[in-house]
């Protein structure tokens, strides 16, 4: 299904990245993987492609070709990859997928210009679906198309909302669960159930149909998000491609902390404690930082998070029942959750 996701799309995506004035669009090739740093063709990671995949899969469960779902898949990347482009400088990453982060080889103002371009081009893009390309006929009716431009817009004005949630949280010394699962709804869970509706609204699905897909993809967004917040303290550097106790060092509130800070024992203290002392704020040694996350896991933080994401994962397959759809596209849903709660990257 990735395969698909990412063989269907990276066409249409390379496309659009080449309507970009130079030397923007050589900045999103390298940021999507596709060039090295010189320009030159690499054989790069370009990510997981799960947004691409679940457009595909809605067009399917809409009854529609998987085709249809391509310009949905398409639009959903760019702004997931507008969205990377700007994380990685707020949070002051310097690698991605393996190697240098795009601000660090390109400096901070074409990291900004390119994000804000991939934004707009998933506009763009959507708004194209509706018009015939070529020998092909439109996959989208006007009507459809704007549906679809309405859905992607609110999900990146969420999305960025979980940012600002997200930052404001580094500032703070205690973080409830609550507000951190409200924070990742947005910034991961509103992309992932666009993504998960897209192509059934390009399809011309009915408005049932696409709100239960969006649930779907909601909940596997939080058990991705959760899965990803276990693999910011615990994951390994060479699976990931980010860095070591990376969420530890900038302070994040995720969900692992804050679950750890809710439980109120000897370890969740003294966590407190350290995480309100404001010495040697990102300068913390491989000891130390080793140190919080065994007070973390102690107050019983990751394994809450391990089961929320099982929760969350639940929750999502729940709201499948709702849609009549082929057994064949159900199931390679199902695939998909499954594969969001035991990744390892």
């Amino acid at each position: 299904m990735l395969a698909r996701g990412r063989t269907l799309c990276t066409p249409p995506l390379r496309a659009a990245i080449a309507r970009l004035a130079p030397p923007m669009d050589a900045v999103a090739a390298y940021h999507f993987g596709w060039t090295d740093r010189a320009g030159n063709p690499v054989a790069g990671d370009g990510g997981k492609a799960i947004r691409p995949a679940l457009a595909l899969l809605s067009a399917e469960a809409a009854g529609a070709d998987a085709l249809a779902g391509v310009p949905g898949g398409v639009a959903v990347e760019l702004v997931h990859n507008f969205s990377l482009l700007h994380d990685d400088l707020m949070d002051g990453d310097e690698t991605r997928r393996h190697r240098a982060t795009a601000w660090t080889v390109f400096g901070p103002a074409q990291a900004i210009l390119v994000g804000d371009a991939l934004a707009t081009l998933g506009t763009e893009v959507l708004l194209d679906s509706a018009h015939p390309s070529g020998d092909r006929p439109a996959p989208a009716t006007h009507t459809d198309a704007a549906r679809a431009v309405r859905l992607l817009t609110v999900a990146t004005r969420k999305l960025i909302d979980g940012q600002a949630q997200d930052l404001s949280f580094e500032h703070r010394d205690v973080v409830t669960v609550e507000e951190c699962l409200a924070m990742e709804g947005n910034k991961t869970g509103a992309l992932l159930a666009a993504a998960s509706a897209v192509g059934a609204v390009l399809a011309g699905a009915d408005d049932r149909t696409a709100d239960a897909l969006e649930r779907y993809g909601h909940h596997l967004g939080l058990a991705f998000q959760a899965v990803d917040d276990l693999l910011g303290i615990w994951g390994a550097t060479e699976i990931t491609g980010k860095p070591h106790w990376g969420d530890l060092r900038q302070r994040k509130k995720s969900l692992p902390v804050a679950a750890a800070l809710a439980e109120g024992g000897a370890a969740s203290r003294r966590l407190a404690e350290l995480l309100a002392d404001p010495k040697g704020r990102g300068e913390e040694s491989e000891e130390v930082l080793a140190g919080r996350a065994a007070l973390i896991e102690q107050a019983g933080g990751r394994a809450w998070t391990q089961e929320e994401a099982r929760r969350q994962h639940t929750t999502a397959l729940a709201a499948l029942d709702e849609v009549p759809m082929a057994d064949e596209v159900r199931e390679r849903f199902v695939a998909l959750a499954e594969f969001v709660v035991v990744r390892e990257r």
